[in-house]
């Protein structure tokens, strides 16, 4: 990419598209096209196709997904799997039409399957079985990355995938019932600290592992990718390591100086018991991570503080 190109971020007003936007503004980029879902709306053949006719983007960035936690996904099957798959085809498929020199597309870690060995191998995808709470947003994303391959293959299109692990950070979601495992504690625990209550009741055991990788640090690898990786094969974006939701929760209640007590509800689902990305591929071409959770839950929790979230 140079700094004259036309790049579009799809979700240019979610974390990682906004992630994005921060990043290529702080390399000096300039003619970036945004749009927000009430200017673009991007599960409309004919509004996206519009749009790319006239604007033209010399690259793409696909972070437009809708997205939540196990709740929302199980809850919404239908709308996780149809506005998915609508976003990317759309999207994909006008910017082969109208020449994108190259195109990052953005899935998730729960593209594998449940019980898949840990660290999660790029190709241990499709060799059993999803976890059934995400099942219809895993398969949109597979689709995604699959469409990727099938462009690339028939088309000659320079069009690549990454799969980073649970993302947190600026410009997070803190909705009650919608959100992500990590900005959903921070929530709870700031509530119940301001609120004096004496503990806080989390979902599950708190015994399954997750790896969490603040925003900024995705935005960085997809620039670096972006600019020198052109294969292919997906590739895993993660911080390398793993901690229990129990662990998590105590961290961000040390961090927030709440004084109650973690309860568990265990009648309510786990999800996958362990995910955890083998980042191997991408550190062997030059990226790791540099943001450490703790530093990581900080910058979250005050960026929470600021949006007057509540």
């Amino acid at each position: 990419m140079n700094i004259s190109d036309k790049i579009y971020i799809a979700g240019s007003n979610g974390m990682v598209g906004s992630a994005v936007v921060r990043k290529l503004q702080a390399e000096g980029f300039t003619n970036i096209i945004t749009k927000s879902s009430k200017e673009l709306n991007l599960t409309n053949q004919m509004e996206v196709a519009n749009f790319f006719e006239k604007e033209k983007p010399d690259y793409v960035f696909i972070a437009a997904a809708k997205v939540g936690g196990i709740l929302a996904n199980n809850t919404f099957r239908a709308q996780f799997l149809y506005e998915n798959l609508m976003i990317q085809n759309n999207v994909i498929h006008q910017s082969y039409l109208n020449n994108v020199e190259k195109l990052m597309f953005f899935g998730s870690s729960c593209i594998y399957p449940k019980l898949a060995p840990q660290p999660l191998k790029e190709e241990y995808l499709l060799t059993s079985v999803l976890e059934e709470t995400n099942e219809p947003y895993a398969i949109a994303k597979i689709a995604g990355i699959k469409m990727c391959e099938a462009y690339r293959s028939q088309y000659n299109c320079n069009f690549i995938s990454v799969m980073p692990t649970n993302l947190y950070g600026y410009n997070d979601n803190y909705h009650p019932e919608n959100s992500h495992v990590l900005p959903a504690l921070i929530r709870r625990i700031h509530e119940a600290k301001t609120q004096n209550l004496p503990d806080v009741t989390i979902w599950g055991t708190g015994n399954p592992l997750r790896e969490f990788l603040f925003v900024d640090d995705l935005a960085d690898a997809a620039f670096m990718l972006m600019q020198n990786y052109n294969d292919k094969q997906f590739l895993n974006i993660g911080s390398g390591t793993d901690i229990s939701i129990k662990d998590l929760a105590i961290k961000i209640k040390n961090i927030l100086k709440y004084e109650g007590s973690i309860k568990f509800d265990t009648s309510k689902p786990d999800g996958t018991p362990r995910k955890l990305m083998d980042v191997s591929k991408i550190n062997a071409i030059g990226w790791k991570s540099k943001i450490d959770l703790e530093q990581g839950i900080s910058i979250a929790y005050n960026d929470f503080l600021k949006k007057d979230t509540l």
